[in-house]
């Protein structure tokens, strides 16, 4: 899937070709290689970062919760990192015009959004260090949520058309914006969330069972939950800010992987959830791309339209084999 997304899309490269060009070789057309070492590897391994880091962060939530609706974003991240970009572009008219133009750039944005998550992580790391009760921290999240995005429609509601534009483009999502060195940066946010995750799976084990039963078999349940609940803050987080907020990955990859291997045990599940999560999302991003033509769909329209009939049919074909 990560050699098919590199080589489908407007112009269709010949697999043959995307293999010379990532093993050190050079293509036989010097343009298709621009387009696979400039262009397309990029988006690849953005696309991989982003559905291993969304889908592993939607276990971790669905786990603590225990909640089979709970996402990466039901802390209300996504709604913290909308509030400091609709606060940028929305809000730039008010602003110097020297402040206007870094503001606006594609950094710019990044750490509006790094920000806005940011300031909503901390507040809900203080709140579960007050609260006994975990469901308690998840109605808190939605509250941080539902408080940011009224926000976010005042600002649009004095918004001028333009303004309206770019960020409803933002909140599409969009895979293919970053360069190397934002890659890089990117990738180091998702490693260490991805390892931290990988720290909580015996915690999320015993918490399959309930706080009572992982308290009694000596887990330090404090610990636990603050440190599943940093970890899934650095992975949206992160992902909002450098992809934009997308929909469905986080939420629906950990029910295929349970649902494909029909187990709970977070062993199994972190890694299948891991492997879906990036080829779902390389999937995902080979429709956006639309091969043979020049149209290029938004990422987070897709993720929903092919990612929602799967799993109901995985839910239903489940059902008749029961």
């Amino acid at each position: 899937m990560f050699l098919a997304s590199i080589s489908l899309g407007s112009v269709t490269i010949p697999l043959k070709e995307v293999y010379t060009s990532l093993t050190g070789g050079h293509a036989s057309k010097s343009a298709w290689e621009y387009i696979i070492i400039n262009y397309r590897l990029p988006k690849a391994i953005t696309a991989v970062l982003v559905g291993t880091g969304l889908s592993i962060s939607g276990l971790l939530m669905q786990t603590l919760f225990r909640n089979p609706l709970a996402g990466p974003y039901v802390l209300g991240l996504s709604s913290g990192a909308s509030l400091g970009v609709a606060f940028v572009i929305l809000g730039a008219g008010f602003l110097p015009s020297f402040l206007r133009v870094i503001a606006l750039s594609s950094y710019g944005i990044v750490i509006a959004s790094t920000l806005g998550s940011t300031l909503v992580l901390l507040l809900v790391l203080v709140v579960s260090q007050k609260l006994r009760d975990t469901m308690a921290i998840l109605i808190v999240g939605l509250m941080f949520g539902s408080f940011t995005t009224a926000i976010v429609s005042v600002l649009t509601y004095f918004s001028t058309a333009e303004q309206l534009q770019k960020f409803t483009f933002w909140s599409m999502g969009s895979l293919g914006n970053l360069s190397w060195s934002t890659i890089g940066v990117f990738a180091v946010f998702v490693i260490i969330g991805l390892l931290l995750s990988a720290s909580s799976i015996k915690p999320l084990n015993a918490l399959l069972l309930g706080e009572n039963y992982a308290k009694s078999v000596g887990l330090n349940f404090k610990k636990a939950r603050l440190i599943i609940i940093f970890a899934t803050s650095i992975l949206a987080g992160s992902i909002t800010a450098f992809a934009g907020p997308i929909a469905f990955i986080g939420l629906a990859v950990p029910h295929i992987a349970k649902l494909t291997f029909q187990t709970s045990n977070h062993t199994i599940l972190f890694w299948s959830t891991l492997f879906f999560g990036a080829t779902i999302m390389l999937f995902c991003d080979i429709v956006s791309e639309m091969p043979g033509f020049e149209v290029t769909l938004p990422i987070n329209a897709i993720t929903s339209i092919i990612g929602a009939p799967v799993v109901i049919w995985l839910l239903v074909r489940k059902r008749n084999f029961t």
